[in-house]
């Protein structure tokens, strides 16, 4: 395939360009920074945009393309918003480029706690998590508003705690909702998902949830 990757220079965006490219996949990595970005191949197309909440800044690296595999999101508190506001403006490039998949990164709190869910997972460590970030949280729920309103066809991946743990393949999803008892899922193996999910139809305008 054709693939966008937006949040390219991120933990999770790295993964997913050198990943998508040992695939067979031609990249166009979308980056503020190019010297961020240490990937270099023949099917990568490094395009620089200054503001990611800019629909026509964002339409040349869509031209041409198939799908759009966004790993963008808060990295911190201060970062809140980006997510979303960058997110409307992808939708909005995507329309106007006529370019309909769309994989999005989101996060285990802002989906539903699921039945089975220990009772220290479901009472404390959620609702926690939830609490001491809440401005990064709503920033993804808004965010996964949009995507659910707009006219992708749009898969939302939520990981829980991320790991620097190296790549297996091997993880469990579910789709729909949250993995029960799902506490970590590494980097590569977060961004295998993602990948995996672009080409299956069963999780079109549907949330995945992945675990370790």
């Amino acid at each position: 395939m054709k693939i966008t990757v937006f949040g390219a220079t991120g933990r999770t965006g790295q993964q997913v360009v050198r990943q998508a490219l040992d695939a067979g996949h031609q990249v166009a990595a979308v980056v503020r920074d190019p010297a961020r970005l240490p990937v270099s191949h023949s099917a990568l197309e490094v395009v620089t945009v200054a503001d990611v909440t800019d629909p026509a800044a964002l339409r040349p690296a869509l031209a041409g393309r198939e799908a759009v595999v966004s790993a963008l999101g808060p990295r911190a508190r201060k970062d809140a918003g980006i997510a979303s506001a960058a997110t409307r403006s992808i939708l909005r490039a995507m329309e106007l480029s006529d370019v309909r998949r769309l994989v999005v990164l989101s996060a285990v709190p802002v989906g539903p706690i699921p039945e089975g869910e220990s009772f220290l997972n479901r009472a404390v460590a959620v609702p926690l998590m939830r609490r001491i970030l809440s401005t990064m949280y709503a920033d993804l729920a808004v965010m996964e508003h949009e995507v659910r309103h707009g006219s992708a066809e749009w898969t939302i991946v939520r990981p829980p705690r991320l790991t620097q743990k190296p790549f297996t393949g091997t993880y469990r999803r579910s789709i729909g909702g949250n993995v029960p008892g799902g506490h970590s899922i590494s980097y590569p193996d977060l961004a295998h998902a993602m990948l995996a999910v672009l080409d299956d139809p069963a999780t079109i305008k549907q949330a995945v949830g992945v675990a370790n």
